[in-house]
């Protein structure tokens, strides 16, 4: 049920705030931001997860996996973050776009903080909450980046993901 109430509050959100009438502008980031998903899912989550939803049985009706819960935020909460985030992005005040990069990581923060107390997600492999927030504060980045300069973003995404890999050792069976 929480995973239903999410996904209508990032459609309320999307309503209120977001730059809905021009997504044409942020289609590029959305599809990047995306396909950073996608991949994950298709690589990791099933052979070495690093995070993996859980979403509870509603009363055996449904069964739901984590593929169902990583879809909707893919269709759902990606799209509304960046026609809320980059639209609503300070332009000049350096220290206005640390707050407001740092309110996004807070946010995203706060929902896996939801979801981790209510048992809708687990970690494996040495992913922990800081992971996510580290994360996060490098999307964030990085989808900004990708805004303005596309090719700049995926050479640091990689240079991310690389440093993931790494970091956490995974092997190489995830490539199917």
């Amino acid at each position: 049920m929480i995973n239903v109430i999410c996904v209508l509050l990032w459609l309320f959100a999307l309503w209120k705030w977001g730059d809905w009438k021009n997504w044409e502008k942020y289609y590029g980031t959305i599809l990047f931001f995306m396909l950073g998903d996608f991949l994950y899912l298709y690589l990791l989550s099933d052979h070495y997860p690093m995070w993996k939803y859980t979403p509870p049985d509603l009363f055996g009706k449904y069964d739901l996996a984590n593929t169902h819960i990583s879809l909707a935020i893919i269709l759902v909460k990606y799209p509304a973050t960046i026609l809320i985030f980059l639209p609503k992005f300070p332009a000049q005040n350096i220290f206005k776009q640390i707050l407001y990069f740092a309110f996004w990581v807070a946010l995203y923060g706060v929902n896996e903080l939801i979801d981790l107390q209510l048992n809708n997600i687990t970690y494996d492999n040495g992913w922990t909450f800081w992971w996510s927030v580290l994360f996060n504060a490098v999307m964030f980045f990085i989808l900004w980046i990708h805004s303005k300069k596309p090719l700049v973003a995926w050479l640091l995404s990689i240079i991310f993901i690389v440093y993931l890999w790494q970091t956490f050792d995974v092997p190489g069976i995830v490539f199917r």
